[in-house]
């Protein structure tokens, strides 16, 4: 996105871990859709504005009206199949902040509640995801963490730093697609009114897609295509790990981002999933601003994982698509043994004595002969990965598809604890 002026005023929500936070104050005070440069100068372009329960939208003078200035109207409900709308405002202005907190966290309602936002009047949503996806929360599961652009202070709520522009109107929706009562959502949308537009500005949009059972040697898609002139802000990634392949290592996969054009072969390629992460040699549990891992289960083999690109922008000019490839390792010889096993795989490397490659497009090597090398094997696996992308883009709807149904949303979860406010 381009650099686009700065927000006077930003107050940190975790003062005690202000140290901490000054990455995220740099990038704010650096990408924000405001005018002035320090926090001491006064905007006479922007005028505050919070939508909650006790003043829905934030209009001038409305609020706590509801029990003579006490507390009146903390939250709300959403009946199953019902949506709510946290706002829903004309005129042109950013959004700066988002908190909420729900009830029911339970990984099923986490993947459950839609949460849609609507720029400028437009039909179709620039973001549809599942709730708990878009806040930061692959495969539906609670952990207390905060990076630059998600918190989860202590693993009972929801908050959100993106900016979010808007030249004519916004509307931001959450519908529970389960099957019963949310019976308490707090929250409050934190937004300025802008005097004045810059043609600069970029439209936020989200994309979540799920894919149950990969398909061997075809790379995963974090985000499709996407058509137009933007920013890709970063994607956040759940997978749970087949278990044909028992204890083996899911995170071989390279992503590779398609820039303006690129066809077979992308400009941007990685080497590896953990080192997309700034990791390596394997993938725990860490939290970083630009980059983590939230869920580390190797009980239940499934990882959730961010990354962000702040620090390092990608900006595209007339679309871009990103991908990752769905491979694993392990040894040589367990691998044999999967694939004896009728684990859908493809041996693709393996590196020893000296690095091996075998794979071809349209044959399969069988391990286990004697002749073959042996060492670390990578192989095309199938596992149930499901992601979230960001980005920006010059327009306030996309090309993308809808969102995938509640019911490929919610299927196989594998934790079933369900935790209450």
């Amino acid at each position: 996105m381009p650099v686009i002026k700065n927000l006077p005023g930003f107050e940190n929500p975790f003062r005690h871990k202000l140290l901490f936070l000054v990455p995220v104050l740099i990038v704010l005070l650096y990408s924000c859709p405001q005018r002035s440069s320090n926090l001491f100068e006064y905007n006479d372009n922007a005028e505050t504005r919070w939508s909650s329960p006790e003043n829905r939208n934030g209009e001038k003078g409305s609020g706590g009206k509801e029990n003579n200035g006490a507390k009146g109207h903390p939250y709300d409900s959403i009946g199953a199949g019902q949506p709510y709308s946290l706002l829903d405002i004309q005129g042109q202005g950013v959004i700066n902040r988002m908190w909420i907190t729900i009830n029911d966290r339970s990984p099923e309602m986490l993947r459950a509640l839609k949460i849609e936002m609507f720029w400028d009047n437009e039909k179709k949503p620039a973001v549809s995801v599942p709730f708990g996806d878009f806040f930061g929360m692959g495969l539906g599961q609670i952990t207390a963490f905060q990076n630059v652009f998600f918190a989860n202070p202590e693993g009972r709520s929801f908050n959100c730093f993106i900016q979010m522009p808007f030249k004519t109107g916004a509307k931001i929706v959450i519908t529970n697609e389960s099957g019963k009562t949310l019976h308490n959502i707090f929250f409050d949308v934190d937004y300025n009114l802008l005097k004045e537009w810059d043609n600069n500005y970029l439209y936020f949009h989200a994309f979540w897609h799920r894919d149950t059972a990969t398909k061997l040697a075809k790379d995963f898609e974090m985000l499709p295509q996407v058509n137009g002139k933007g920013r890709y802000l970063g994607v956040n990634i759940g997978v749970a790990a087949n278990p044909q392949y028992k204890r083996s290592w899911f995170g071989e996969g390279e992503v590779k981002i398609y820039l303006d054009g690129d066809r077979d072969y992308p400009t941007l390629n990685g080497t590896g999933t953990e080192d997309y992460l700034g990791t390596g040699w394997g993938q725990g549990k860490f939290i970083t601003n630009y980059s983590g891992c939230t869920v580390a289960d190797d009980s239940l083999r499934q990882w959730a994982f961010y990354r962000f690109h702040i620090p390092d922008p990608i900006y595209f000019k007339t679309g871009c698509r990103v991908t990752i490839q769905q491979l694993g390792g392990d040894g040589t010889d367990n691998v044999a043994a999967y694939q004896k096993a009728n684990a859908p795989l493809i041996p693709v490397t393996t590196d020893g004595e000296k690095f091996n490659k075998f794979y071809k497009k349209d044959s399969v090597v069988q391990l286990g002969r004697p002749a073959q090398p042996k060492g670390w094997t990578n192989f095309y696996r199938s596992d149930d990965v499901s992601a979230t992308a960001y980005f920006y883009l010059d327009k306030p709807s996309d090309n993308l598809s809808v969102l995938q149904p509640a019911a490929i949303r919610t299927a196989a979860l594998r934790d079933r604890n369900v935790i209450k406010k």
